[in-house]
């Protein structure tokens, strides 16, 4: 499988571009804001939320960094206009965190004050090892101004529990997850037992200190010693939710949801989903494999 995984990403070239747009569709809701309301819309109607997030990070430019910050600006406008059960998911390096993290952190703060405005969540996305710090520095910097935002911790990384005990102070609100970007063993962990062993680890901690938690996982033994921890310390359903991907096992999203747990689809957008997507792939081959054994199991 790894080697038809890299076979996959090396011919991704070579793949007509609409014929790749064809097949993301089933995870990228499209290229413009209603592209994004469309599907959202179709989200709620299931009883799902969605956390929308523009693409583009990686941005070279500080102009690019101001237009990502009023496309932000923009969904957030349209999410309290068009009354969407949705909230807005920011990533770092697309607002300037690489070329000047103080200008950075003026754009995230810009976009917090429009996402106070209209009483709408934003979560702080973790990217790769290189930006973790100076995320949740920005992250712990704004918090305490506008305590309606989030971060992501990622249950790879091995600093990842110091990372959750350094931030409980702050009453944070997490989205758990296990990382997809290709780190250094001396960085993250490499087994996938490894990486769910810390994910149990990390939930149970971020569970019994009462923070409240967005489980964002795919993995049936995730979800089932999710499932456990909700049942044996007597959760509330608004102490906790499910996180899943757009296009993802719909199948286990529409289950949780039977079961009665909140659960938010992340719902990614815009005109720089090629990019997205190929960079995913090559930051981890194993994304393309999943995606192309989709192409069957969607056409069945």
């Amino acid at each position: 499988m790894h080697l038809l995984n890299r076979l996959v990403v090396a011919a991704i070239p070579a793949i007509p571009k609409p014929m790749v747009r064809f097949f993301a569709g089933r995870y990228i809701a499209g290229e413009t804001v209603q592209d994004a309301i469309t599907t959202v819309r179709a989200l709620n109607a299931e009883g799902v939320c969605a956390t929308l997030d523009v693409l583009g990070e990686d941005i070279t430019r500080r102009d690019e960094a101001v237009a990502s910050r009023e496309q932000s600006n923009q969904v957030l406008h349209t999410i309290a206009r068009e009354k969407l059960d949705s909230n807005l998911s920011i990533k770092l390096t697309s607002l300037g965190l690489k070329l000047d993290r103080d200008f950075c952190t003026e754009n995230v703060r810009e976009i917090l004050k429009v996402a106070a405005g209209h009483n709408i969540f934003v979560r702080f996305d973790m990217e790769d090892s290189t930006c973790t710090t100076d995320t949740i520095g920005i992250f712990r910097a704004l918090h305490g101004e506008f305590p309606n935002t989030g971060i992501v911790l990622q249950a790879y990384m091995r600093r990842s529990e110091a990372d959750v005990l350094g931030l409980l102070g702050d009453r944070p609100n997490f989205r758990l997850c296990k990382g997809i970007y290709k780190e250094k063993n001396e960085i993250a962990f490499q087994a996938r037992a490894e990486v769910q062993q810390n994910f149990i680890r990390l939930l149970e901690l971020m569970l019994k200190r009462n923070a409240y938690v967005g489980i964002a996982t795919h993995d049936t033994v995730l979800v089932e010693a999710a499932c456990g921890f909700i049942r044996t310390m007597g959760l509330r359903k608004d102490q906790y939710e499910f996180q899943m991907l757009l296009g993802v096992r719909p199948e286990l999203r529409k289950r949780l949801v039977r079961d009665g747990h909140r659960v938010r689809l992340y719902v990614p957008f815009g005109e720089h989903w090629y990019g997205y997507s190929t960079r995913r792939f090559k930051e981890n081959p194993e994304v393309a494999g999943y995606v192309f054994k989709a192409l069957f199991v969607r056409n069945q």
